[in-house]
């Protein structure tokens, strides 16, 4: 694997990329089920 491949696949950066898409997975999955617990207090 070339030098610049690895630096930029590296542990931190694989990890910071997989944690994105977690957090990217979780808001498009939860912006179909409508808020109700922001309408709590209403």
């Amino acid at each position: 694997m070339p030098p610049l491949l690895k630096r930029i696949f590296s542990r931190e950066n694989l990890l910071a990329l997989l944690l994105s898409l977690i957090l990217t997975a979780l808001v498009i999955f939860t912006a179909g089920t409508s808020p109700t617990w922001i309408y709590q207090g209403f």
